[in-house]
């Protein structure tokens, strides 16, 4: 039966078919609130967040832009288990083919071109054209960038000043909140780009709507009649504009709800109504009741919100000083239309990774069925998701966004596997050759993927080929459910099932196929609460964006109009600095008296607020009026405005109007800049030795040491790790001395400048270059000359994720605070061992010597006791059949013990004997199983097998070959019952049928 089950599992690894059951769980909507003013956000907007109210964003589509394939996908629901057989037909294709859009023949329709010509559009009508911002947000309260103007929300919040009135983009996204979804309908994605234009209180509505119209009809040749307008029911200035403006027909925009046109930033703060903008696939349907929820029609590719109002606690709504626009174009679905295909997925922008697919498992895409071409379809918006997030610094992990990539990355090799997909001659891997297609294609999008290929083909392959080793301990687990299920008379938990599905790769449908052929069900019900929840988690963990983090701060910035001006490069004092607020216990105070924590702003510090991994410094306030203030940590809020120094006061009091002398506690710089700067010295060392591909993935240069996380797939050799060392030192000794400017973005990237993935750059920037060693963006503090860093050791190396290495060491005085350390550790043993330091060493390993020949005799003493001890159990044990079953119990002996113990006695039983020990120490068991070959052939025994199942009654666990194993709990008050079942398990088994 095991050697059937693991045939039918071989279709995993070698099947180009296989039925695939698609899972569709719908995530069910809030009701909208009843009017504008409510507390609650009426609506997240689709170009801030991926939708959790109404039709998810561009990249996530619900009923509203479902083919009319999925209605049928819908009414084939087997047993109500939600599990249903997706078909498209050819008819169907075909006829969305007919209709495509005639106005685009003969034009660049490429999505390179879409792209270049939004682009270009925007920038001739005064848009800066900025570049993505990194998948890693520099936003904390969401896990990926999932939407175009994720960059600009400081801006939008009143967090930052605008650097441009206006702005236009192209943003790589990534979501994975609806990922059940991708291949089958027709424009999930996880992976996309979004066209963006930007208005930072300059134009408005009129522009916004007249621009939109003439890039849709006018670029793009959209035919003007195909194109249709939704606006909030209650946006007549819009309504207007359509209409009187533009010269949409009243009957082609349609008034709509909250739920679809209206964007909130959260329960308070910005907001305002939406419109957008939908082609016609089907015109010939009429004006009638037509409903642009019909996703068999129309197709959303263009949104424009009017963050107009801002919405206070009590749900009252006011107009905004500075009104903003935020618009978002889906770029797949333009291409979509202008190509004239049936799906996202057949557009140039992804069929070139799917045709590379194709071609490596053998078949025609063409003349795929639709179970081979969803397959084909995740693969290829798979592999342009883990691509670019591998590019950003993101490695495959079990936490956080590396378990994004992890479970993406599973989902391409479990396909390609259900496909026949083989690596290319003389590679190990497929899904790099596939990648090399998707990374080719990436230059418009973010240039940073093309360098960072080598960093990404590792990964992938590295992470490939340790999955394929978990899909063989999938297989194994599920053969061994399945005889469990068979001896117990149950089915496959739910659980169990799930388990296989998410961890091991197993779709639903081969686990369920294999237990329906051994005739053990499958708890379905199980399965999808599982699904359920962890679809919940997801969606909890990364879909919605909270932009109303940090508004208190904010307002304090607000209220002052004012900036902190930071002197802290060129002093570490400051003689007059006023006392812009003072904030105690999250409220403004005008005053604060002795023993108050306190948040101070000043209009000048030399004080450097925590940033770029260096933490914020520490010193003293003092005021005319004899107070005094102890600052402990520096911080900037409202956007960078302003600079907050957190303090006691421990003498006086203190008025907000203030005037005060600052005084950065110097020896604390020193320190931190030290470390600071040998962290820029380390990063070039670990380029050298381990590779160009080497980046920084996190940092702490506090005042005692420094932390320094980079990518690599691999721990670095103790080697390589002197080598780093040896180099910095080298470095230091040099005397190489430091400059630090300022200059445009552009002219650093030109100078070859290292920047962090995840960071946020302005316009200009600050280049801490050390000539010839190392030159990085950075607003830290650093030394002069790289002599004043004094020395530089490492304390320790790890790995903190997959992929993620973490180095902590010691710069400067750090150094000799180590050095003076380990000299009075030395002194402490030359004194216990009595002999002089050099010689500890060698005393040391005399010692182990001595320790391991103690130990080997007690062992050997130990064995010789159980021997004894067993010798007398050996009347005890009972034929079976043909067998000699000795099941029994030797309390006070080791494990090792207890394995020699059961070797004599098998010895002294002879052929046929199956042995099971258990052993007290404490509250701790030990166990051991030994089956000879008659046992295992007669009575289909496995050791591994029963002692699991005792192990697990004793609360512990463990296992073996089948003919011996080991296993240890850790609740000795069950080792009888555990062991009576073993004996029960062992009789059953061997007794005569």
């Amino acid at each position: 039966a095991r050697s059937h089950t693991m045939t039918r599992l071989g279709l995993l690894r070698d099947s180009a078919v296989a039925i695939t059951r698609v899972t569709r769980t719908r995530a069910t909507s809030s009701a909208p609130p009843a009017s504008l003013g409510a507390a609650a956000p009426s609506r997240i907007g689709r170009s801030l967040v991926a939708m959790t109210l109404g039709r998810p964003a561009f990249a996530t589509t619900s009923s509203a832009v479902a083919s009319p394939s999925i209605h049928r996908a819908r009414s084939q629901r087997a047993n109500g288990r939600g599990i249903a057989v997706r078909v498209m037909s050819a008819a169907t294709e075909r006829e969305r083919l007919t209709n495509a859009n005639p106005n685009a023949r003969g034009k660049d329709n490429s999505g390179a071109a879409i792209r270049q010509r939004f682009l270009k559009f925007y920038e001739t009508r005064g848009h800066a054209v900025l570049p993505s911002s990194s998948l890693v947000p520099e936003d904390p309260t969401v896990l990926l960038t999932i939407a175009g103007m994720l960059q600009f929300k400081p801006v939008f919040m009143g967090q930052r000043e605008r650097a441009h009135e206006r702005a236009t983009t192209t943003q790589k996204c990534v979501r994975t909140n609806d990922i059940e979804n991708v291949g089958v309908t027709a424009r999930h994605h996880t992976f996309f780009e979004m066209l963006g234009n930007f208005s930072f209180g300059d134009y408005f509505k009129k522009d916004a709507c007249q621009w939109a119209w003439e890039l849709a009809t006018g670029e793009f040749g959209l035919n003007p009649e195909r194109v249709w307008v939704s606006v909030f029911r209650e946006d007549d200035e819009a309504f207007a504009i359509w209409r009187d403006v533009v010269g949409v027909p009243e009957s082609r925009i349609k008034r709509m709800d909250e739920k679809d046109n209206f964007w909130a930033a959260g329960p308070t703060g910005p907001c305002g109504p939406c419109s957008e903008l939908y082609y016609d696939f089907h015109p010939e349907r009429g004006l009638e009741g037509a409903d642009l929820d019909d996703d068999s029609r129309f197709i959303e590719f263009y949104n424009l919100v009017f963050m107009e109002l801002n919405r206070d606690a009590d749900g009252g709504v006011t107009p905004l000083k500075n009104k903003n626009i935020d618009t978002g174009m889906g770029l797949e679905r333009m291409a979509q239309i202008l190509q004239g295909v049936p799906n996202n997925y057949e557009t140039d922008l992804i069929m070139p990774i799917i045709d590379k697919a194709a071609s490596m498992a053998g078949i025609d895409y063409n003349a795929c069925n639709d179970v081979q071409k969803q397959q084909l379809k995740v693969i290829g918006d798979h592999t342009r998701a883990v691509s670019y997030m591998i590019s950003d610094g993101v490695f495959a992990s079990n936490i956080g966004r590396g378990y994004i990539v992890r479970r993406l990355l599973r989902r391409v090799v479990r396909n390609g596997r259900l496909l026949g997909i083989k690596p290319e001659e003389g590679a190990s891997a497929f899904t790099p050759a596939i990648a090399e297609v998707a990374i080719s294609m990436s230059e418009g999008c973010d240039p940073q993927v093309a360098k960072n290929s080598a960093r990404i083909l590792a990964e992938l392959e590295r992470e490939e080929l340790s999955f394929q080793k978990t899909l063989g301990r999938g297989e194994e687990m599920l053969a061994e459910l399945i005889e469990t299920a068979k001896k117990t008379k149950t089915g496959l938990s739910g659980k169990d099932a799930f388990t296989l599905y998410d961890t091991y790769g197993f779709p639903l449908d081969i686990t369920t196929d294999v237990a329906t052929e051994a005739g053990i069900t499958v708890d379905l019900e199980g399965f999808e609460s599982a699904m359920a929840e962890q679809r919940s988690m997801s969606q909890a963990a990364h879909q919605t964006v909270d932009v109303t983090a940090g508004n208190a701060l904010a307002r304090v910035a607000d209220e002052l109009g004012a900036k902190s001006t930071f002197i802290g490069y060129e002093s570490t004092s400051s003689d007059v600095s006023n006392v812009l607020a003072i904030v105690c216990g999250g409220e403004s105070v005008e005053e604060a008296s002795e023993g108050a924590k306190v948040d101070i702003v000043l209009d000048v510090t030399p004080f450097y607020a925590e940033s770029g991994g260096q933490v914020g410094d520490n010193g003293v306030l003092h005021t005319a009026n004899g107070a005094t203030l102890e600052v402990s940590d520096v911080q900037k809020a409202g956007g960078g405005r302003i600079i907050v120094h957190t303090a006691t006061v421990t003498k006086g009091s203190i008025k907000k109007g203030s005037q005060v002398t600052a005084n950065v506690d110097e020896n604390s710089r020193r320190r931190a800049k030290s470390n600071h700067t040998a962290t820029h010295l380390l990063q070039s060392a670990l380029k050298k030795v381990l590779g160009e591909d080497v980046s920084q993935a996190g940092s702490l240069c506090g005042f005692d040491r420094l932390r320094f996380d980079f990518n690599s797939p691999k721990a670095p050799t103790e080697a390589q790790l002197l080598e780093v060392e040896n180099l910095v030192n080298g470095w230091i000794s040099q005397s190489a001395a430091l400059t630090a400017e300022e200059m445009p973005i552009a002219a650093a990237k030109d100078k070859g400048a290292t920047m962090m993935f995840g960071e946020k750059y302005g316009d200009v920037v600050r280049v801490v270059d050390v000539p010839g060693i190392s030159m990085e963006l950075c607003g830290g503090t650093h030394v002069s000359n790289t002599a004043e860093i004094g020395g530089f050791k490492i304390l320790s190396e790890a790995g903190i994720a997959s992929g993620i290495r973490r180095i902590e060491a010691v710069a400067g005085a750090g150094v000799v605070e180590l050095l003076q350390q380990r000299d009075a550790v030395v002194k402490q043993l030359a004194s216990a061992l009595r002999v002089p330091p050099e010689e500890i060493t060698g005393r040391v390993s005399s010692l182990q010597e001595d320790l391991r020949a103690t130990q080997k005799l007690a062992e050997s003493l130990r064995g010789e006791l159980a021997v004894a001890k067993a010798g007398a159990l050996v009347s005890q044990a009972r034929e079976v059949g043909e067998a000699k079953v000795l099941v029994a119990r030797l309390d006070g002996v080791d494990p090792a013990a207890l394995k020699v113990a059961a070797e004599n006695l098998a010895a002294q039983l002879g052929d046929g004997a199956a042995i099971v020990l258990g052993s007290a120490n404490g509250a701790n068991v030990g166990l051991v199983a030994l089956f000879d070959d008659k046992v295992q052939k007669d009575g289909g025994l496995k050791a591994g097998q029963v002692l699991g199942a005792a192990a697990k009654k004793c609360g512990g666990g463990g296992g073996g070959k089948p003919g011996f194993a080991q296993a240890g709990g850790r609740d000795a008050t069950q080792l009888d019952a555990a062991l009576d079942e073993s004996l029960a398990t062992v009789t059953a088994a061997l007794s005569p049928k």
